[in-house]
């Protein structure tokens, strides 16, 4: 099954000549000299195939079932389904972007604890039968508008962040799991397994032990009320890091050897969002104004310079926090910036400096500090690893459009692609290095998936 349309839905630039995601970003800026700057991400789709590679090598056992809504992009989607993948829909725009690449049913759970009755009415018509659920009102709802789904309970779990106590706001407790087993008995709706999730910011090896001894709970006490449960699903937090994954695993494997050994029948699965994604999108922003204040001893802000003030630049952007920086209203951490300039003098002076959206809004401050050498309007800043929950719907609050996608993948990660089967229902350019600069060749040929 092809994609959203019969024509090829994106295109990917093919680095060839020695070029680098570094030529794809300068020679798109260079197309924006004489135009509208508008922000734009640049993605490597090598880098999903290396994080897939890797998972299989370090998660021996563990199906990832990537999370849609943390980067819907189509190349993304359609290089995951095609490496095998499951996925995570938490509404029928995902559903359908899912089924498009030609995913089974089989391979789609409807995640979230709140969904419409017309999302549930969407997966029964289309066959989607695992859904997610944590309390009696979601199940009775699952109950009338999919009376043959096959349900995930949500269990809750302690996991601690740094320093704080992460939300426990989704999840079931052990005594409401009981509870809504026997609901789920009455109602005649099957329980296959159980979900938990430990947040990418809990440090506490121990949270995986409480929640694999819980989750065991949960399938004793839904065996004795008569269900099959055949799904365990560790939920997600992985950053993307080789050495977290290696963590996790190291400490989760003996536990599912203990609770949920092979024999067992049961299978693991997981729910990688950022670890995918992460690290393979570069969003690049322009500077559209600027100020300079000065900060005196108390941190206060001044009309003028004085002689002891180091003065401070706000620059501001045309993307913030109610579009591609969305997260940082999350709390999440914003990558650091770098200034895209062709030579930087060793020696330039830097001085502190904040980055703040296009909306005049208090809010919409993206990076709070931040030594910068001085920048002018026009100039270019770059953001790396923005390929985690920045890729949605601007807000309403801002009239900045949603950037464009630009696709890039290496000669050597294009070939391996090809060894390993994946062919995509795109069109690729030839971008390559020539001796008196870039070079994009116009599309050259458009590889299709199989019907």
């Amino acid at each position: 099954m092809k994609g959203l349309a019969d024509e090829p839905i994106y295109s990917i630039e093919l680095l060839e000549g020695g070029a680098t995601l570094r030529d794809v970003i300068d020679s798109h800026i260079c197309e924006q000299a004489l135009a509208e700057k508008n922000a734009f991400f640049v993605g490597d789709l090598g880098v999903v195939m290396r994080q897939h590679i890797q998972w299989q090598a370090q998660m021996t056992q563990i199906r990832p079932f990537y999370a849609v809504k943390c980067n819907s992009s189509p190349a993304v989607v359609e290089i995951l389904a095609a490496l095998g993948a499951g996925f995570i829909c938490t509404s029928k725009a995902e559903a359908v972007l899912v089924q498009s690449f030609g995913v089974a049913p089989e391979n789609i759970i409807f995640g979230g604890v709140c969904k419409q009755l017309s999302q549930i009415k969407y997966a029964a018509k289309n066959g989607i039968d695992l859904l997610v659920c944590d309390n009696e009102t979601e199940l009775r709802k699952i109950a009338r508008g999919h009376p043959t789904a096959r349900l995930l309970l949500q269990v809750a779990t302690e996991a601690h962040g740094e320093g704080e106590e992460m939300s426990m706001a989704f999840g079931s407790t052990l005594k409401s799991c009981r509870h809504l087993l026997e609901c789920a008995k009455e109602l005649g709706v099957h329980v296959a397994g159980v979900k938990f999730h430990i947040p990418s910011s809990c440090k506490d090896p121990q949270a995986y032990t409480h929640a694999v001894s819980d989750a065991r709970c949960v399938f004793d006490m839904g065996e004795e009320l008569g269900f099959s449960m055949k799904i365990l699903d560790i939920g997600g937090g992985f950053t993307g890091s080789e050495l977290q994954l290696e963590q996790i695993h190291s400490t989760i494997r003996p536990l599912l050897d203990v609770y949920f050994p092979p024999a067992s029948g049961v299978s693991v699965i997981a729910e990688p969002g950022g670890y995918y994604v992460s690290s393979a999108f570069t969003l690049a922003v322009n500077i559209i104004a600027k100020k300079v204040v000065a900060r005196d001893q108390q941190g206060q802000l001044l009309d003028e310079l004085t002689p002891n003030d180091e003065p401070e630049f706000l620059y501001y952007m045309n993307d913030g926090v109610y579009g591609s920086f969305a997260s940082k209203l999350l709390d999440n951490t914003i990558p650091a910036p770098s200034v895209h300039k062709k030579s930087l003098s060793v020696e330039e002076p830097v001085f502190a400096s904040s980055l703040w959206g296009p909306s005049c809004d208090g809010l919409d401050q993206v990076v709070e500090h931040c030594l910068l050498p001085e920048l002018s309007v026009g100039d270019w800043v770059t953001f790396h690893s923005m390929g985690a929950n920045s890729l949605g719907e601007p807000s309403a609050l801002s009239d900045v459009h949603k950037p464009p996608v630009y696709y890039a993948v290496s000669a050597d990660d294009w070939y391996e692609m090809q060894d390993a089967g994946i062919a995509l229902d795109t069109t690729m350019r030839s971008f390559s290095l020539v001796p008196y600069g870039l070079q994009l060749s116009q599309p050259a040929v458009a590889f299709s998936t199989p019907a």
